[in-house]
């Protein structure tokens, strides 16, 4: 396996980490993986231990304000502070691997940024694979805290407002003590200005999924506490693709692809890859 890193200038003149982990042979197809709230690219080892022996180049990079990447951690200005790194990002990768397709893999916060760039963007990939979408609106949060937040997102938008229960990442206790303990991961509460523009984007994509067209691999534990469920099953239902496969995998937490039973999933892909490619 060999390694790319490096970084760009994006949005308001901020660093953009990147990293790219490829195959010693030559390249089969490209994942392009949109990585989740407070982490970083670089937590998808499974992934990529899975995927490049079998020829698969594997991208990433680090969203504004997370991992290695620049800006305020986990602050954005607007939805779309995301998209333009992922727009210049694509570009290169595109450069780099010509003919080769390319598959945009998106977890968590990753599978909203993913949704909501697939409505604009989706012809740019040979299809979408999209792990735990957070892109429903929990139903634990009443019409007064979202007015709140959005207020508290123009008057304090730094303000701490949602933390992350981590016991539910994985069943996997290494996984759970190594996220807990790692210095890259942004540990506080996400930001209101954050949590506004990620609810402007979830009504976008519940509103518009069905303009969402391309080859579609949705997977989700049923035992997820960190997003809803209900999410995933929403995007598939509404999406306009016409191939489009869904996953549940029972009682498994919010990260299938670091849970103990995580060779199933991968498996389940590896299948819908290779008859994609």
């Amino acid at each position: 396996m060999k390694t790319i890193d490096g970084n760009f200038k994006s949005i308001r003149d901020l660093n953009i980490y990147y990293k790219g982990w490829l195959p010693d042979g030559d390249v089969k197809a490209v994942i392009l993986i949109v990585h989740g709230v407070g982490e970083y690219c670089e937590r998808y080892t499974n992934v990529i231990n899975h995927f490049v022996p079998l020829g698969y180049a594997v991208y990433g990079l680090d969203h504004i304000g997370h991992g290695k990447s620049g800006g305020e951690r986990e602050m954005v200005v607007r939805f779309e502070d995301f998209i333009e790194p992922l727009i210049t990002y694509y570009k290169m990768v595109k450069d780099w691997h010509p003919h080769q397709s390319i598959f945009i893999y998106g977890h968590s916060l990753g599978g909203l940024i993913t949704s909501f760039h697939l409505l604009e963007h989706q012809t740019d990939f040979k299809g979408a694979i999209i792990s735990a979408p957070a892109v429903k609106i929990p139903d634990n949060i009443s019409p007064m805290v979202i007015t709140i937040g959005k207020i508290l997102s123009v008057i304090a938008p730094k303000a701490g407002l949602i933390g992350l229960d981590t016991n539910y990442l994985s069943h996997d206790k290494t996984v759970v003590d190594t996220y807990n303990a790692d210095p890259l991961v942004f540990h506080g509460k996400m930001p209101a200005r954050l949590s506004a523009e990620m609810l402007r984007a979830m009504l976008r994509v519940t509103n518009e999924a069905g303009k969402i067209t391309l080859p579609l691999f949705i997977f989700q534990g049923s035992g997820d506490k960190i997003v809803d469920p209900a999410g995933a099953l929403m995007l598939y239902e509404k999406a306009g693709s016409k191939d489009k496969t869904i996953k549940i995998y029972e009682g498994l937490y919010h990260e299938v692809h670091n849970e103990l039973e995580r060779e199933k999933m991968f498996a389940d892909l590896g299948s819908w890859l290779q008859s994609h490619v």
